[in-house]
């Protein structure tokens, strides 16, 4: 059986070389520390060599398309299960059971599940798998960066949706954000999901597994551009409205995604990442909430109203 870390061999100058020494600062939440040098301890369990910048892209879309399938079959059963006690007890299901419970089952079975499955799969022990992700207390620079990063990333994307709306098609529909913002009373709720089911579940999938995977055998750039190509597009299970306008959305959602890749890129570091994503979403929710309260009186509504088909959900 063949080790993870002899592709780096293969891989050329600007992959990750996993056999450099490493700071072991990250357990007191100094420098990152042993982030995915202890892959090194594990073999890849189908004994194939894993450096093929190919089998890369196709491992990395294989997750995505896995992660995105769960979700989907566990919303669904979920909501089944809803629906039946419904059923059964006479009862109208309250949003929480039949909209929010589902979402945030499937997120963590679903996303969790192939995230944990796929390294477990690889030989990664718990302590392994921790330090591989990179999850560790953020240093002071860090924690800037998660609670700052949000509103920079908010900012950006404000700047370039209003760009594309004077260009090209209005953004696809986002069906999970309009349901929430329909029923403001479980928006507190959400918002809690977005920092504690969303924020994590989705960056332990998306940067923590796929963007690392590909960085032991591509430079930087090119594994946050992959990581973000299987990011965007997955969202389009929860857009509604033509072609078009579903591939205007998905080409926004790049720009959170880069964002949320450069940054794990600097600080090999989970937790703010998934910090980022969460309050990303959850101050995205807030600024459509104002806007629906306050309606198009509001300067720059528009572009803030179209800035919601970005919230993934």
């Amino acid at each position: 059986m063949s080790d993870p870390s002899e592709f780096d061999a293969d891989a050329g100058d600007g992959a990750r070389d996993r056999d450099d020494p490493v700071d072991t600062a990250a357990s007191d939440g100094g420098e990152p520390g042993e982030a995915r040098s202890m892959v090194d301890a594990a073999d890849s369990p189908d004994g194939r060599e894993t450096g093929s910048p190919l089998r890369t892209v196709g491992v990395a879309f294989g997750l995505g398309i896995a992660g995105i399938l769960g979700l989907l079959a566990v919303t669904t059963i979920a909501g089944a299960v809803v629906y039946l006690v419904s059923t059964v007890t006479g009862r109208e299901p309250s949003l929480l059971g039949s909209f929010v419970a589902p979402f945030v089952v499937g997120q963590v079975v679903a996303f969790v599940g192939v995230s944990l499955g796929y390294l477990r799969y690889r030989g990664l022990d718990r302590d392994a798998i921790v330090a591989y992700l990179g999850v560790r207390r953020p240093s002071i620079v860090e924690s800037v960066i998660a609670l700052i990063g949000p509103i920079l990333v908010i900012v950006t994307v404000l700047v370039v949706s209003s760009v594309v709306l004077l260009v090209g098609p209005e953004p696809a529909q986002n069906q999970g954000a309009q349901t929430t913002l329909e029923n403001p009373s479980i928006i507190p709720i959400m918002i809690v999901a977005m920092l504690l089911v969303v924020g994590p579940c989705e960056e332990l999938l998306f940067r923590g597994v796929i963007q690392s995977r590909a960085r032991e055998t591509l430079s930087a750039v090119p594994a946050i551009l992959l990581a973000a190509s299987v990011f965007a597009p997955a969202h389009i299970v929860s857009l509604s409205g033509g072609v078009s306008a579903m591939l205007t959305t998905i080409s926004l959602l790049f720009v959170p995604s880069l964002i949320f890749g450069a940054v794990y890129e600097y600080t090999e570091n989970l937790v703010v990442v998934a910090v980022m994503h969460g309050l990303y979403n959850s101050l995205l929710l807030t600024i459509g909430y104002i806007v629906i309260t306050y309606g198009p009186e509001m300067e720059g509504a528009g572009q803030a109203t179209a800035a919601l088909s970005l919230l993934p959900l």
